[in-house]
């Protein structure tokens, strides 16, 4: 890039930044800060655990996007004075790099525009994802664990943390069901982007004639709920059994009675958990999934109600997948809501599926400004 287009770049990210900069309403922000820390430094604050955690939570939160603006703002500056340098001394290799410094600003003030999306009541809370493979037995199965893969590196590479909260195994490969606690700050605000059903075309591995098949896998995500949210869940509603553990989990797996089944009587829903050695730790990992199962039946019947009021029609079926995975007989990614597509598929089953999730979430805040 020449010095002139670096500067129209530049003209472009000063308007940027100012628009983030007034959504931000830093002076507000800055004010609730000091307020908090007023109330963190008061000598009764630790009496009630709860609250105490709410606050700090607020009070980082806060920091965290007062710091990052900053430090956008900071990266603006140094960018200005090194394109300056670079017209005075006439030095290439200072176009260059100031260059390089203007992606890598664009990129993060992407990043952090996309994060402040992140305002629903539950985006900030950890996740709950669970697989569910549809017909067609071992190939189906087989497309749920590359899913799992491909979750676990996309969270790995967010430094979130992942936890097995129930494995079934396939009979022969892949995985039958698989429930994650991915565990990071917005991780529920990222992963709603991907609810729904993803379909898999390819030639299967597990067919000895080399045909292509089509698979299809579920892919459900909850908000992980605090202690502090009010649902009801009555323990006469409960039927709670004991079982022992199958699959992937160590030497301690099918050795005791530690896995907990729970079935809401009047949902019908049924939630497991054999992640850990107690039963004690299971049953209340698997209330935790229920309860996150019960907001979410509450929020769809809302959804619902509000789609009949509109006269709104939706079909749940296979047939209406989010995206599309293409193996053969071309590479190809497609997301059917944004109509977003990549031709490198191995590194969307590497875990980078970020195109996907960034376009997904600006098309619901147009939906939304509508």
């Amino acid at each position: 890039m020449t010095v002139s287009e670096l500067r129209q770049e530049l003209t472009a990210l000063a308007q940027r930044l100012s628009n983030i900069r007034g959504s931000l309403d830093l002076p507000k922000k800055e004010a609730r800060i000091q307020e908090l820390e007023q109330v963190m430094s008061a000598p009764d604050f630790w009496n009630d655990q709860n609250k105490a955690q709410a606050i700090i939570s607020e009070a980082n939160a806060l920091k965290q996007q007062v710091e990052q603006m900053n430090k956008l703002h900071s990266q603006f500056e140094e960018i200005e004075v090194m394109l300056e340098l670079a017209e005075e001394e006439d030095d290439e290799s200072l176009v260059q790099e100031a260059g390089q410094a203007v992606r890598k600003l664009k990129d993060e003030a992407s990043q952090f525009e996309l994060e402040l999306l992140l305002n629903e009541p539950y985006d900030k809370n950890n996740a709950i994802l669970e697989l569910h493979p549809g017909a067609g037995g071992t190939e189906s199965q087989d497309w749920a664990s590359m899913l799992l893969r491909m979750y676990t590196r996309w969270a790995e590479s967010k430094g979130f943390k992942v936890e097995t909260l129930d494995y079934l195994p396939g009979d022969e490969a892949g995985v039958k069901s698989v429930t994650l606690l991915i565990k990071g700050h917005n991780a529920y605000g990222y992963l709603k982007a991907e609810k729904g059903i993803h379909r898999l075309v390819r030639i299967s591995p597990f067919d000895a004639s080399g045909r292509r098949h089509t698979s299809f896998v579920s892919c459900n995500v909850m908000p992980e709920m605090d202690d502090n949210v009010e649902i009801e869940i009555r323990q006469e509603d409960l039927k709670i059994d004991t079982y022992r553990s199958s699959g992937a989990g160590g030497q301690h797996v099918n050795t005791t009675d530690s896995a907990v089944r729970i079935t809401h009587l009047p949902t019908g829903i049924v939630v497991t958990c054999q992640s850990e050695r107690s039963q004690i730790k299971n049953r209340e990992k698997a209330m935790k999934i229920l309860k996150a199962r019960l907001y979410e039946k509450h929020i769809e019947e809302q959804q619902k109600k509000l789609a009949e009021l509109k006269g709104e029609q939706k079909e749940i079926g296979w047939g209406n997948q989010i995206r599309s995975y293409v193996f053969h007989p071309y590479s190809m990614v497609k997301d059917h809501r944004t109509n977003v597509e990549t031709g490198n598929v191995q590194a969307v089953m590497d875990g980078e599926i970020d195109l996907f999730i960034d376009a997904y979430l600006r098309s619901k805040l147009s939906d939304k400004a509508q």
